[in-house]
């Protein structure tokens, strides 16, 4: 068997440019785990050069906005800052940032994902409220004690007007794949006509800090391209919102009444899929600037809170309660991120005197 007394670490061999240029290349945070348990020498250089920060800005550029980040202990308050040379005090920042960004990749690695909407906020306008409000856009069935569940724009006689629906997602910052949306058939009008858009585009983003201009109260982190109207938009890339905030743009109608001759937009069910990261991850906005603080409560997972009854206030069935216990079991046992095998959140011991 040969021996392997003189084998070297490439990193003491390779300049450090080149070192960090091939670590880029690790675009799975699972890969770049494994390289931090490879040798102490891996870990610093991964922990020194910020490679999981790097990672997850090119996941999320949302998190370019990112002012610092902060660790919540047990409590949930601020760990105490230890005094110390300026050094030492960058060295703790660093396996600070890591820790918080690689357990923040590690979450968004869910394979499965789950509607992410919590209530609605407001529609841009409502043909008869509350019949068609927008509240009605969160329940799946569309057809509730005989009656039809939609949303409706109120008429107009400009195709080009728009209409906005604006949801509150269930997660301060989740990981958004997957947004559902289901035109209204109208089966009891003559034709059965579908009341769809010919476009659409989404925003994300959060409340302003101050409402001082009650005409925008939002700010978008985030706007897709503009598609073609269909059921099922996968979005290009995931997308981090930041403040929990999803607006739905619903452009150019296509189809009349023919009762009153004007153009509507009828919805009946919206859904946004992806990864909630509360109660793990919080944010703080700071100000007008749409800077943020992401802060990391260590002693909680991105775990999904159980299922409620739904808010349209429907009454269910004995059958369909069973059947919602056995989705909350289910959800309890399977859908949580949490502690993955093999990636329990490391506990470091930073060697002041030796690191990096």
């Amino acid at each position: 068997m040969p021996r392997m007394d003189n084998c070297k670490d490439f990193l003491s061999w390779v300049d450090p440019d080149t070192s960090l240029n091939i670590f880029k290349c690790l675009d799975d945070p699972a890969d770049l785990a494994r390289v931090s348990c490879v040798s102490r020498s891996w870990r610093d250089f991964v922990v020194a050069n910020g490679l999981s920060k790097q990672l997850c800005l090119r996941m999320f550029p949302q998190l370019s906005r990112v002012a610092c980040v902060i660790e919540l202990n047990q409590d949930g308050v601020k760990e105490h800052s230890e005094v110390g040379s300026s050094q030492s005090n960058e060295c703790l920042a660093l396996w600070k940032d890591h820790r918080v960004y690689s357990y923040l990749a590690r979450s968004c690695l869910s394979p499965v994902a789950m509607d992410c909407i919590d209530k609605a906020i407001s529609a841009s306008s409502t043909d008869n409220f509350p019949q068609e409000s927008i509240v009605n856009t969160l329940e799946e069935r569309d057809n509730i004690a005989g009656r039809f569940s939609y949303w409706s724009s109120s008429g107009q006689s400009n195709p080009n007007v728009p209409e906005t629906l604006t949801y509150q997602l269930a997660s301060q910052i989740c990981v958004i794949t997957e947004i559902n949306i289901q035109p209204f058939q109208a089966h009891f009008q003559m034709g059965s006509p579908i009341y769809s858009a010919k476009s659409v585009r989404f925003k994300m983003g959060h409340l302003k800090a101050s409402l001082d201009d009650l005409t925008d109260a939002f700010v978008w982190t985030y706007t897709s391209p503009e598609f073609p109207m269909a059921q099922k938009f996968k979005l290009p890339e995931p997308v981090l919102c930041i403040g929990g905030i999803l607006q739905i743009e619903l452009l150019e109608r296509v189809q009349s009444q023919e009762m009153d001759g004007l153009l509507y937009i009828c919805i009946s069910h919206v859904q946004a899929l992806g990864i909630q990261l509360s109660p793990a991850f919080s944010v703080d906005i700071l100000g007008p600037s749409g800077m943020f603080v992401l802060k990391r409560d260590r002693m909680a997972n991105c775990q999904p809170p159980e299922p409620s009854e739904n808010e349209s206030g429907a009454a269910l069935t004995l059958a369909d309660r069973h059947f919602q216990q056995i989705v909350t079991i289910l959800r309890g046992h399977v859908m949580g991120v949490g502690a993955m095998d093999g990636w329990e959140e490391e506990e470091y011991e930073v060697d002041e005197d030796n690191a990096f």
